[in-house]
């Protein structure tokens, strides 16, 4: 029976099933055979049967891009041969698909469009979250704590459920005379103002803002610094970390947004709508679309490399006393 149902697997899936039967074999060696050994040689056991585990994860979730990547720069019927074109890199790549995403498919317009409204979202969250969080951590007002739980709420309201509200309103803000050129349907604005504020992001940075020592805030009064020059000069300066990872976070978020962007704009068309416009463009030409999906996914993996430090830093911050 076993062997029938070898038989009938795909090849590719079959050598996928037998490799991670190798590997857990593998580990569960490691494992038994770090329990008859002695405690040095019990610890390298370990080290390796860990680094093992770790390097089949990074393989599983690290194969889509390396599928999307390797499309992108492969013809369409090579794309679509079976069994699938399965190589390090390919002999002959084709790099056209991103010359003609770049340019017949617009997806450069598409990552400006991102990019000013992912930048507009960023900013006002930063300010708007840092403001925030200080009132929270360091000021005295009446029902201080019953806002905060506000605040917290709106994190448990899905945004499907405010969408039609947020909608109207910044449709009926174009008839304002004072923002009605920035805001209004088919605008930077409407894009980015129902996101300028976020509980998630006063709640990070306030517990950041709880970790400095109070000592701090009396010193800085002894001196003569107010709350502004207090929050720009010291409290801003020492939880950078956490400011970094919001700023992160909410870069990913207006980034990848789809839904609302796609309802508010025709004209100003984001990249993650732009790929499905130009999946639309490009029919009989798949390796066009990958392309531009790497193209897309690019601004991403470069600032989680880049700023993959303060992310941990950022979100571990607090979570050691001492």
């Amino acid at each position: 029976m076993s062997a029938e149902l070898a038989g009938a697997l795909q090849p590719g899936f079959r050598n996928f099933l037998l490799g991670v039967a190798a590997v857990v074999t593998l580990s569960a060696a490691l494992a038994v055979a770090g329990r008859f050994v002695p405690p040095r040689p019990a610890a390298a056991f370990r080290t390796a049967n860990r680094y093992v585990l770790l390097t089949v994860l990074a393989l599983i979730v690290l194969f889509p891009i390396y599928i999307t990547v390797l499309n992108s720069v492969l013809q369409p019927n090579e794309i679509i041969r079976r069994p699938p074109t399965l190589a390090i890199w390919p002999w002959e790549a084709d790099w056209s698909g991103y010359s003609q995403a770049w340019d017949q498919g617009d997806v450069s317009s598409y990552l400006l469009n991102s990019a000013v409204v992912t930048v507009l979202i960023v900013s006002g969250q930063l300010v708007t979250s840092i403001l925030a969080a200080y009132a929270f951590a360091f000021l005295e007002f009446p029902l201080k704590r019953t806002i905060f739980v506000v605040f917290l709420a709106t994190m448990m309201v899905p945004f499907e459920v405010v969408f039609f509200t947020n909608l109207q309103t910044v449709a009926t803000m174009g008839d304002w005379p004072v923002v009605g050129d920035h805001v209004g349907l088919d605008t930077y604005g409407a894009l980015a103002i129902p996101f300028l504020a976020t509980g998630f992001g006063a709640f990070l940075v306030r517990q950041s803002f709880l970790s400095l020592p109070r000592d701090l805030r009396d010193a800085a009064a002894l001196d003569g610094y107010g709350h502004f020059r207090f929050l720009t000069r010291v409290a801003v300066p020492l939880s950078r970390p956490a400011i970094a990872s919001l700023a992160l976070f909410s870069f990913f978020s207006a980034w990848n947004q789809y839904l609302w962007p796609l309802v508010v704009s025709d004209d100003k068309r984001t990249v993650q709508v732009g790929l499905r416009q130009l999946r639309g463009v490009a029919l009989d030409q798949i390796n066009v679309t990958f392309a531009g999906t790497v193209l897309a996914a690019l601004p991403l993996f470069v600032l989680l490399l880049a700023f993959q430090k303060q992310l941990v830093r950022g979100l571990t911050a607090g979570a050691v006393k001492g």
